[in-house]
């Protein structure tokens, strides 16, 4: 599968953002932006190749190509497609994203945002670039990287993860939160330990100290509204876990005052 590296750890800057129409002028495009990214969003069919390198478009594919990277589309007829043209930046590890994919279940969430951002541009350029950003991100989740060296986490897992951390407040079981993504308690353990290093029940303790330690030090909730916050509403429990997992009592971690790392937003 061909791919390309880019990189998502800092918002795109856009250049064009609308609806693309071919076919009727010519059954083939060969061109190339020499400075921009292209992302594309199908809904048709035809033919790419990207740098020599045959792709089939089919609706609900995607496609991301990188600058100065030639294309030649293959036309059955009139075909309309969503397009963005950005720059990326150069901050944070690159992801690695095939040149073309089905988006699956995804399609109608990335096509929103994409619509999203082409309602909003030129007028709002701040909102298209944050649907456009998350759009990108959607699309390097879609297929697991596992190309250079990038170790692809399990659905199991993120499916896991999601789930902890829209439920911290709640109680959770790992046979609840295995049947919900799908494995057995066992399986889920392992893949979790391997993934992780941790074992569930250790992570859904260390997402709960964690954002305890935040709403302590970073907001004026008070001590019994954090520990309610973070399922933990027994205040003599949640003072022993704190001075367990933290090293000082509630008060004394409130007393610490912010840290940079507390600056996160809740």
């Amino acid at each position: 599968m061909q791919t390309v590296l880019a990189p998502l750890d800092e918002p795109p800057a856009l250049a064009a953002v609308g609806i693309g129409v071919h076919g009727p002028a010519g059954q083939v495009d060969v061109f190339c932006l020499p400075d921009l990214w292209q992302l594309h969003l199908y809904d048709y069919e035809a033919d790419l190749t990207v740098d020599g390198t045959e792709h089939a478009i089919r609706p609900g594919r995607v496609s991301l190509v990188p600058p100065g990277t030639e294309v030649r589309y293959r036309y059955r007829g009139r075909s309309e497609h969503l397009y963005v043209h950005l720059r990326l930046g150069s901050a944070g590890t690159p992801q690695s994203v095939p040149v073309i994919q089905h988006t699956g279940p995804e399609r109608d969430l990335l096509g929103g945002q994409l619509e999203q951002a082409l309602a909003a541009w030129p007028n709002s350029p701040a909102r298209a670039t944050a649907e456009v950003w998350a759009a990108l991100w959607r699309i390097a989740r879609l297929t697991p990287a596992q190309e250079h060296g990038a170790r692809a986490v399990h659905p199991a897992v993120m499916a896991a993860t999601a789930l902890i951390e829209a439920r911290l407040t709640e109680t959770l079981t790992v046979p609840e939160i295995a049947k919900a993504a799908g494995v057995s308690h066992n399986h889920l353990t392992r893949l979790f330990r391997a993934a992780t290093g941790d074992t569930v029940v250790g992570y859904i303790r260390a997402r709960r100290m964690e954002r305890a330690r935040h709403f302590l030090r970073a907001t004026t909730l008070s001590i019994p509204a954090v520990a309610a916050s973070v399922g933990i509403p027994d205040l003599q429990a949640f003072n022993k876990a704190c001075r367990r997992e933290l090293g000082a009592s509630p008060r004394g971690i409130r007393g610490a005052g912010p840290t940079p790392r507390d600056s996160t937003a809740v």
